[in-house]
């Protein structure tokens, strides 16, 4: 029964979806050291610009000058590259269980973690001292390598908060699916993949898992990062060869970075007084304690009652998104900071009965909207939803003139940060109207049923049909008479709406 278990485990992990002179021409030069390098290395780094930016957004850090150094783009500081046998060396010395190897993919990353982006560092480092201990202990009880507690800093940039483009959420990066098979809750009040602590636990699960599949420290976290799915075709498509670095152009392009990302990470971590790199001191409690509670609770009658900061007590309870505690039918864990553990249990059933017909009456349930989700946005009255898949040439200014929306709606409905967008990335685009801004007044002679639309450079009929709620490419072609799949700009088409 547990072989068969065991089978259906890993079946079900493969269809996981996706959710990584003697010295400096010594070591092994990769083609990404180019182009497609740097096109690795620049999404990095603005993804972990990114990712800090909104963990001070959302707990509400108010110290100036913290908040100046993840927003300035002036603070990289340019020092002089060390010699690769210090790399090396400094690599060799760490003696990880994981192998650790030196090439001039990994050089580039410890360049983003030690030079470029060496003040998100100090923030993470300073995170670190809170969360490392909750990863380290799980994953000693596990019998795990302690090295996998970067996998955090890569993921999320150990903001529990932090939801990717396609869904991925919390510290440790679960998707939903993912999530659920790991047993964590994730409802309208909870979702534990935000939970430090429960989602450790999920993480060393999957990663046992994952690791009964390769027995391969290296292949467990480029599958961590795009799924077990995608590193077997990588190693079908690689002949069988079962090394990350035979496999590396093989794997999907996001993937070939987490690997020297984690090398680098793992470095910058040990060595960061090497490079004059400090914490930056967090405004999280030094020491915590957790207490079972029973019944429907809110984070803010525990705030009036025992004087406690919202703010800390949303940074150690990330798990409730509605700042609601839901512990009708089971008990459920309050973490706080631990002098306040004492006063709690002196003065629970204060804590209970504050304002608790306003809090938890039908009409008057409080849902602060900035934590209900990994980050919120205004969705103007009246308009719908449509995706734009990203074109050559295009930006953000562009995108937004041809919508009828401002840049800065471009930026709030998904997650962007400054202005870097990808060929072939999707994005939410909100319009009033059928068709916001692109759609052509009508002819003198008009078939009232039909709305018009007149073609910009660069649209596809698959592209138009997107904005039509049920209308596909060929009910355009059909309508319009047309030949082929060819459009010309200024072209005015006639389109029948559903419904």
């Amino acid at each position: 029964m547990r072989k068969i278990s065991f089978v259906i485990i890993i079946a079900t992990l493969l269809a996981i979806p996706t959710r990584l002179k003697a010295e400096r021409d010594s070591i092994p030069v990769l083609r990404d050291t180019t182009l497609e390098g740097l096109g690795l290395i620049s999404q990095f780094s603005a993804n972990l610009d990114s990712l800090l930016n909104l963990w001070y957004v959302q707990t509400g850090q108010d110290t100036a000058n913290m908040l100046s150094v993840v927003e300035s783009d002036s603070t990289v500081i340019e020092t002089t590259p060390l010699p690769d046998s210090v790399y090396i060396q400094r690599l060799a010395d760490m003696n990880s269980f994981i192998d650790l190897p030196y090439n001039s993919i990994v050089r580039n990353f410890i360049n983003v973690y030690t030079n470029k982006q060496r003040d998100k560092v100090q923030i993470m480092l300073g995170l670190a001292d809170f969360y490392f201990p909750i990863f380290e202990e799980i994953l000693d009880r596990n019998s795990l390598p302690i090295e996998l507690r970067i996998l955090p800093v890569i993921e999320s940039a150990l903001n529990p908060r932090a939801v990717s483009r396609v869904g991925a959420t919390g510290i440790w990066q679960f998707m939903y699916g993912t999530g659920r098979m790991y047993d964590l809750t994730i409802n309208s009040y909870i979702d534990e993949r935000r939970d430090p602590i429960a989602s450790s636990h999920a993480a060393v699960r999957f990663l046992k898992d994952l690791y009964s599949i390769y027995g391969d420290w290296t292949l467990v976290i480029a599958a961590y990062n795009c799924g077990p799915g995608n590193v077997n075709k990588a190693i079908r498509r690689a002949g069988g060869k079962r090394s990350y670095w035979d496999i590396y152009y093989f794997l999907p392009r996001e993937t070939r970075g987490y690997v020297p990302a984690f090398i680098a990470a793992n470095y910058a971590f040990a060595y960061h007084s090497e490079h004059s790199i400090t914490p930056t001191p967090m405004k999280l409690p030094a020491t915590t304690d957790t207490i079972m509670v029973s019944g429907m609770l809110h984070l803010e009658q525990v705030s009036h009652v025992l004087n406690v900061p919202m703010k800390t007590l949303r940074d150690l309870n990330p798990q409730y998104k509605a700042d609601i505690i839901p512990a009708k039918k089971k008990q459920m864990t309050l973490r706080l900071p631990f002098e306040a553990i004492g006063p709690f249990i002196d003065q629970q059933q204060e804590i209970f009965a504050y304002k608790d017909t306003i809090y938890f009456s039908p009409k008057n349930v409080i849902h602060p909207s900035r934590y209900t989700a990994s980050y919120h946005h205004y969705v103007p009255a009246g308009s719908n939803r449509i995706t734009y898949r990203v074109k050559e040439g295009d930006v953000l200014g562009t995108i937004a003139e041809q919508h009828g929306v401002r840049v800065s709606q471009l930026r709030s409905w998904n997650n962007i940060r400054g202005s870097m967008i990808r060929v072939g990335q999707k994005l939410t685009i909100y319009v009033k109207g059928p068709i916001g801004g692109q759609m052509s007044s009508a002819p003198k002679d008009a078939d009232p049923n039909y709305i018009y639309y007149k073609v910009r450079r660069g649209d596809t009929l698959s592209g138009i049909a997107q904005h039509y709620p049920g209308i596909s490419a060929s009910d355009i072609k059909r309508a319009n008479n047309l030949p082929n799949d060819r459009l010309m700009p200024g072209q005015t088409l006639k389109i029948k709406p559903k419904g």
